[in-house]
């Protein structure tokens, strides 16, 4: 192990994961009504995710699962979406990562909550085999809430994965 690969593996804060996009809603992004397509709304939340994970674990990942994804309110067509996402939780080679999306009418002054969603990604080399990721350090209150209800997460998706398993 060279000086550098343990430097990779030492703990890090949220903050250095964080990530912060923006995205017209163009009318190709919309629906007959002018409301931003969720698929379209998902694509923009899975990179934002993966960006987070990527300044997290300094290597590739690939989406795992989405645990939740909510639509909290519609954006139109003119509005700016702005997504910010950072790192949860790390279990070995996976990340918890929560990302929270915004709609801004730039006209009206008015910027609204319209999105939040929980992914979780896996950490791979070139040849996709799984990496261990460095732990992720939560400092406020918010990103320790966070942090432990990320775990309350797991746990519920490891007995559905298993439910899953057993009916199969």
């Amino acid at each position: 192990m060279t000086q550098l690969d343990g430097l990779q593996m030492l703990p890090r804060p949220v903050r250095d994961s964080q990530s912060e996009m923006s995205q017209i809603v163009l009318p190709n992004d919309t629906n007959p009504l002018s409301a931003l397509l969720g698929g379209r709304l998902m694509h923009w939340i899975d990179l934002a995710a993966a960006m987070a994970c990527h300044r997290h674990s300094h290597s590739y990942a690939l989406t795992a699962s989405i645990d939740s994804l909510d639509f909290l309110a519609p954006s139109h067509v003119g509005d700016i979406v702005i997504l910010r996402s950072s790192v949860n939780r790390v279990f070995h080679t996976s990340m918890e990562i929560g990302v929270k999306v915004w709609a801004e009418n730039y006209v009206q002054d008015v910027c609204e909550h319209i999105c939040s969603a929980y992914l979780t990604f896996v950490a791979v080399d070139a040849g996709g085999r799984h990496l261990s990721v460095p732990a992720v350090i939560p400092e406020t209150d918010e990103q320790r809430r966070r942090f432990d209800e990320a775990g309350k997460r797991r746990d519920l998706r490891r007995a559905r994965m298993e439910k899953r398993r057993r009916n199969s």
